[in-house]
């Protein structure tokens, strides 16, 4: 078998797969049939029945993402991301607290 063959025949696994964990989570779903509590807003009621679909076509997506790219590239965003999170709620809180410690001066 080639290469190319064997990394076509991975990609449908790993297609199938995601489906797969979308029927599975569907099923259960109706198995439970769930409705949303009565103190949700109408907006969320209704959004309820697809946000299930939207999060795992965005995992999905990211999954194939990361599995067509090269280990170091993701693990580089990887370490990339959770670096930048603190580094800006950092930025965010000394703005905050120079902004707090000017009106305090001032007043």
């Amino acid at each position: 078998m080639s290469h190319v063959a064997t990394v076509t025949r991975g990609r449908l696994v790993d297609e199938s797969m995601i489906v797969l964990r979308k029927r599975v989570h569907e099923m259960k779903v109706i198995e439970r049939n769930y409705e949303p509590p009565a103190e949700w807003m109408e907006w969320e009621k209704q959004y309820y029945a697809s946000y299930d679909e939207v999060i795992c076509n965005l995992v999905g997506c990211l999954q194939m993402h990361l599995l067509s790219t090269r280990p170091s590239l993701a693990l580089g965003m990887l370490v990339l991301f959770i670096l930048s999170v603190p580094a800006s709620t950092a930025i965010i809180f000394s703005h905050l607290a120079s902004s707090l410690l000017s009106t305090v001066h001032l007043g």
